[in-house]
Order: C-alpha cells, then sequence, then structure tokens
C-alpha cells in the first residue's frame, strides 16, 4: 500500500511512495507525531537523480525487515532537496560541522524539535570498509535515545548553538577591487591544473562560473593567462566523456581527474551555465568548438528537457535499463567496440572506435567505453564523422531512456532562460529566443502570486507548495534580465523589478548581508545563510549579479547600493577561495567595469541597421554590459528615455553610470568601444 509520499507532486518523493517504510513529508504533522509517540525523527534528504539515493532505496528502504524497525523506533521524514534547499542547507552545515564532510543521500537523527543530534550519508546494508549497516546505525540511535536521553539531548542542542554561532565574514560592504580580483586570479592559478584544464583533482566539476569570471577578467584587463584557462578548461571539457558527444549537453561531473568518466546524471542547472559560458567563450575568441557546444547544449535542454507546459525539468538520471532489467549507472551513454559494428559495420566501427576513443578494454566499466574526442577532428572526414554520429545517436534513442524528474525548479530555469535568450541573439537562432519567451511565461502564469511572490517548484501545470528562495528570485531575475536585452520588451525589466523588490525587502539583513529564505518564511533551527558558489550561484552572488544589472538597466542607486553591499563578502573571500565564488568574482568584475549600459535606438527592432547594432552590443565582452534596444525615446526601458537617432540613422550609446560617450552610427565603432569579435 502506498504510504503519505503518494500525494505529493516532487518525483524523488513518488519513488518512496511504494517503500514499506512509513514516510511522512516534511511537515508540522510530522513533527507533532514524533512527540506524541515519543521518537526520534529519521530525516532522509536526496532527490530524484542521485544514484546513491537510488542504492540505498534499494538496499534498506525496500527491505521489509528494516523498514518494520524504522517505523516501529522512528517518525520517518523523506525530503527533495531540490524543493526544500533550505532544509537541505541547514541539516547540511550540520552534517559537514561534525564529519568534515557532506552529500547525498543524506541521513540525519534529529529530535521531535528538529535539532539533530547523529549523521550520515550512505550507509551499506552490511558493514563494510570501516563503515557500519544501515541497520546497525539504525540500532545504535535507538539504543541511544532509549537509554542515552540526557547525552543525546546534550549533543542536540550543542549543535544547535554551534550552527546558531557561525558568523559569515562580511568583508566590509565594499566591492572586491584591482588588488582582490588579482590575488583571485592568481590563487585560481596556483590550483589549475594545467595538463588537463580545471582545478583540483577528482572528482572534477564543471567550474562554469569561475570561466565566466576568467572570460570578465579577460576582458576588462587583458590578462591572458585567465583567457587561456578558461579557454584550456572549455576545450578539455568539449572533448572528455563528460560532454556528450551523441546528444550534446554535459554530465554533472567526471569521477576522474581527465573528464573521461562522468557521473552520468545531467542537470538542468549545469547545462544552463555550460550552454551560456561557451556562447561567451565564443563571443570573445570566435572559437568553432565552442559554438558547437553552446548550440548542443541549447538543444539538449530544449530537446530533452523541455516540458509540454514549456519549462524545463530538472534532471535526467544517471541510470537506466541495461537491457536485462537491471537498473545500472551510464547503460545509455556507453559503448562497445561489438555495439559499436552492430549499429556500422565493420569499417564505420573502426573509425567510430578511433575518433571517439572507443577501446577493446573500455574506458569505463565492462569494457564499455564512455564517448570522447581524444584526436583533432581535422584529422578525420567531417561528412563521414556526422554521419556516424547522427546514426549512433538514432540507434541509442533505441536504448531504455534514463528518467527523467519533470519538476520545474524556478532557480534553474531563470538560468535556462538567460542561456537560451543569449545563446538564439548571438548564433541568430530565433527558435532558442521563443523557447526562453516560453520557459518565463510559464514562471509568470505558474509561478508568480499577485504580490510577484516565487513558487519554488512546479510540475505537471500544478504549482508546488514550497516557497521560493533566494535563488529563485535572483536567477528568475537573471534570466529576465537577459531577455529584456535581447527582445527589447520592457515587461520582462518590470518583473525582474518586482522580484528584486522583494530581495531587498525580505531577504537583506540590515547591515547589507543576504540570506537565502525570506523573513517570513518557515522557521528552522537556523536561518540558512551561505555565500559560496556550489554547482550553481549562490543565492547571494546571484542576487548581486541581478541587483547591479538591474541597477544599470534603471539608473536605481538602491539597487547598486545593494549589490555593492552584497559584494563585500566576495572581497572577503575572493582571494582567499576563488573557486567557491566564481560568480560572486564574475558579478565584481562587473562592477568595476560599471558595468556599461548600452543603448540602440532605431526606427524599428527588424530594421538591418538598428539589427547590426543591436547584435553588436550584444557580442560586447565588456563584463555585465546591458543592454536596451527600441525606438527613439522609448519608455519601455529607462535607458532609451531622451535618446535620438543621429542623423535620421540607429544609433548606439554606450554609458557609464548613465555618463555617456559620444553616440555613434557605426557597428564596428560600437565593437571597438565593448570590445568583443566583429559581427559577421
Amino acid at each position: 500500500m502506498p504510504n503519505r509520499l503518494a500525494h505529493e507532486t516532487s518525483p524523488y518523493l513518488l519513488q518512496h511512495a511504494d517503500n514499506p517504510v512509513d514516510w511522512w513529508p516534511w511537515s508540522a504533522e510530522a513533527f507533532e507525531e514524533a512527540r506524541k509517540t515519543n521518537k526520534p525523527v529519521l530525516l532522509s534528504v536526496g532527490y530524484s537523480s542521485c544514484h546513491w539515493c537510488h542504492v540505498l532505496a534499494r538496499e534498506s528502504f525496500e527491505d521489509e525487515a528494516v523498514a518494520a524497525f524504522m517505523n516501529e523506533h522512528f517518525v520517518n521524514i523523506k525530503v527533495d532537496r531540490e524543493e526544500r534547499p533550505d532544509v537541505d542547507a541547514v541539516y547540511m552545515e550540520a552534517v559537514q560541522a561534525a564529519t568534515g564532510q557532506g552529500g547525498w543521500p543524506m541521513t540525519v537523527f534529529l529530535t521531535p524539535e528538529a535539532e539533530p543530534f547523529y549523521f550520515g550519508t550512505y550507509f551499506p546494508p552490511s558493514p563494510r570498509q570501516g563503515m557500519p549497516s544501515f541497520r546497525q546505525v539504525l540500532e545504535g540511535v535507538r539504543a541511544a535515545w532509549s537509554d542515552r536521553r540526557d547525552e543525546v539531548a546534550e549533543v542536540a542542542g550543542k549543535i544547535v548553538r554551534d550552527l546558531a554561532g557561525r558568523e559569515i565574514s562580511y568583508g566590509d560592504s565594499q566591492a572586491p577591487g584591482e588588488e582582490q580580483l588579482a590575488a583571485a586570479l592568481l590563487g585560481l592559478t596556483r590550483e589549475y591544473d594545467a595538463q588537463r584544464g580545471g582545478f583540483g583533482g577528482a572528482p572534477k566539476f564543471p567550474p562554469s562560473m569561475v570561466v565566466e569570471f576568467l572570460l570578465r577578467h579577460h576582458a576588462r584587463t587583458g590578462a591572458e593567462g585567465a583567457l587561456q584557462m578558461a579557454q584550456d578548461t572549455c576545450e578539455r571539457m568539449a572533448r572528455g566523456g563528460i560532454h556528450d558527444q551523441l546528444g550534446g549537453g554535459f554530465a554533472r561531473y567526471s569521477v576522474d581527474r581527465d573528464w573521461i568518466v562522468p557521473h552520468f546524471e545531467k542537470m538542468l542547472y549545469d547545462n544552463a551555465l555550460l550552454c551560456r559560458v561557451y556562447a561567451h567563450l565564443w563571443r570573445a575568441t570566435g572559437s568553432d568548438l565552442a559554438r558547437r557546444v553552446a548550440l548542443d547544449t541549447a538543444d539538449f535542454m530544449v530537446r530533452e528537457l523541455r516540458t509540454a507546459e514549456g519549462g524545463f525539468a530538472s534532471a535526467l538520471d544517471a541510470d537506466s535499463d541495461d537491457g536485462t532489467g537491471r537498473h545500472v549507472e551510464g547503460a545509455y551513454y556507453a559503448w562497445t567496440p561489438e555495439q559499436l559494428r552492430a549499429v556500422l559495420g565493420e569499417q564505420d566501427a573502426e573509425l567510430a572506435a578511433q575518433y571517439f576513443g572507443v577501446t577493446e578494454e573500455g574506458t569505463f566499466e565492462h569494457g564499455q567505453s564512455v564517448l570522447q574526442l581524444p584526436q583533432q577532428e581535422t584529422v578525420f572526414d567531417a561528412e563521414k564523422v556526422e554521419s556516424i554520429r547522427r546514426r549512433l545517436f538514432d540507434a541509442r534513442a533505441e536504448r531504455p531512456a534514463p528518467g527523467r524528474d519533470d519538476k520545474v525548479v524556478a532557480a534553474w530555469n531563470g538560468l535556462a532562460i538567460a542561456a537560451l535568450a543569449e545563446t538564439g541573439a548571438y548564433f541568430g537562432r530565433p527558435d532558442l529566443v521563443d523557447v526562453a519567451l516560453g520557459a518565463a511565461d510559464l514562471l509568470v502564469r505558474l509561478h508568480l502570486d499577485e504580490q510577484a511572490r516565487l513558487s519554488r517548484t512546479s510540475k505537471d501545470g500544478q504549482v508546488g507548495a514550497n516557497a521560493g528562495v533566494l535563488e529563485d528570485y535572483a536567477d528568475v531575475a537573471e534570466g529576465f534580465l537577459a531577455l529584456a536585452s535581447v527582445t527589447g520588451e520592457g515587461v520582462w525589466l518590470d518583473f525582474a523589478g518586482f522580484l528584486l523588490d522583494h530581495v531587498l525587502t525580505r531577504f537583506t539583513g540590515p547591515d547589507g548581508a543576504l540570506f537565502d529564505t525570506a523573513a517570513d518564511a518557515e522557521r528552522l533551527i537556523r536561518r540558512p545563510q551561505d555565500p559560496t558558489d556550489n554547482a550553481v550561484p549562490s543565492g547571494w552572488t546571484a542576487a548581486a549579479g541581478a541587483l547591479l544589472s538591474y541597477a544599470a538597466q534603471t539608473g536605481s542607486e538602491p539597487h547598486r547600493e545593494a549589490a555593492r553591499k552584497a559584494l563585500g563578502v566576495v572581497k572577503a573571500l575572493g582571494p582567499r577561495v576563488p573557486r567557491f565564488v566564481g560568480w560572486g568574482l564574475a558579478v565584481a568584475e562587473a562592477f568595476l567595469d560599471g558595468p556599461r549600459e548600452v543603448a540602440v535606438v532605431g526606427p524599428a527592432a527588424a530594421d538591418e541597421a538598428t539589427r547590426a547594432l543591436h547584435r553588436t552590443a550584444l557580442l560586447g565582452t565588456a563584463p555585465g554590459a546591458v543592454v536596451a534596444v527600441g525606438a527613439p525615446g522609448g519608455d519601455e526601458l529607462p535607458l532609451l528615455a531622451d535618446r535620438v537617432l543621429v542623423e535620421g540613422r540607429p544609433t548606439a550609446y554606450v554609458c557609464r553610470h548613465f555618463t555617456c560617450d559620444a553616440p555613434t552610427t557605426d557597428a564596428e565603432a560600437l565593437r571597438a568601444a565593448l570590445g568583443g569579435r566583429p559581427v559577421g
């Protein structure tokens, strides 16, 4: 019989609806049940495309004996970390503080007052490599709760006090200057893997936000080392197995230092961020590889993640059926030489193996290889390779596909909107801009209420019950601001303003520090607050970026001042841990550069000369530049106010803090003012 999770909309929670565990969703009722029955709470946090979450479920949550023990001695709560990032953040902080590491699945034991007292991540079904079994952990916690309650209460109280006493160094509420940005670049240089690209060792995550900083730093200063690190990292990722060589898009991370074997789940947020950064790399360098990767990542998102309602699903699973009924990680993506021969025939299979690095020994497991590009493509016949790629892609489509998490997360859709709008504008793909507009329309229709408050998720056209957090407001505003620059439609600037007003009034402390949850949100044991970027920009740095762009578009001093104060934490952290404030450093580059404000006025957006100036402005590499396009004196976008044509011709104005250079009607002069490549 299904448990309480059967009534939820989260795909992750629904995956556990048929467990014999008597799961509760996170709710006041669950904690009331714990108080009433005098049981501790077992909190299990994960997400739908998490490989080890599935493993723990198969090994333990689907085991009748383990489930019976859980039901007898605990109130069991299951949380989707993507729906409740606030709950995840609070307890992950406790796990990391206590154990020095974290990850998912996350297992935390709580008192009925939600105070944590014991933690872990994945526990195996039997003791392994010094790790206790899940059943042993359950029995140990039950014994402690029954026999040493005072000790449990003391531990829980100490953990809560320690969490409450943690403070973030906000710096001095001043944005980083030249000195701090140079120190951050030096720190990245020390951590850079010059042989393989990227930063640090295995596992290796795509450093999209750091690359954005490197591109902006190069654009502002001309530092060739910054551009080289960005280029080499992007090329190594694009040629590696982390990049889907057949269908486009990227897996979540590489388990090795060489980007060969990925953890195969594909997340919307990774692909949105990488699509945008490869488009920006092309904008800076003209790299054909960067252009191809930006477009194949955009096409992947549209083809495989777009929902029927026009938004974007959260993820594709790492696991899929290997054809025998077993769910195996990477089964959809990996190939053997024999499988190549079955699809391509002997001669083409030999060429494909050479081109994609497929070996008899395999680069993955069980003689399978993950497709990569170990050699330069120029030594192969391009037409033949493209034919092989299409045939393999079509054959792969016949395999059982990985599961899809159809949950629409507001923040990640905001990132996708920004990426698709810009990529479509750069490469003459209006279809991508239209898709971005469709996703933005869904967020407005479904996720925004009458007070412009955001709901975090929706699924199948039904909005979820969880309130948006800071990253939702910031990233959706970022997407809307990108749409305003690309389309010239002022309504998107208006919507961004509504969202950022909430950031100023509900997420900002008196000293300018930002919180991940609103002042009127559900109270947890700690109000979460984290300025460091992880797989996505933190809500804090994303808000700084959106506030700064909005200020540049409107001239709003309160928004610029809020961005400046928010960047104080980047001034403090950037020189010390630059890998973990990449987006904050990118925003700081924009702040130091102005950012530039570009107004393009013309008799009609469809006018050829107007289009040329607009596209030149969008392709400018000046860090964080904002663009407005429209009729002279248009009132939809503040940057257009009082702008006139020069000699009756479409005209561009480049300004900083609303102080402008001489207007120009020449696209090449505009390019020279903003940096970037000539417009083809």
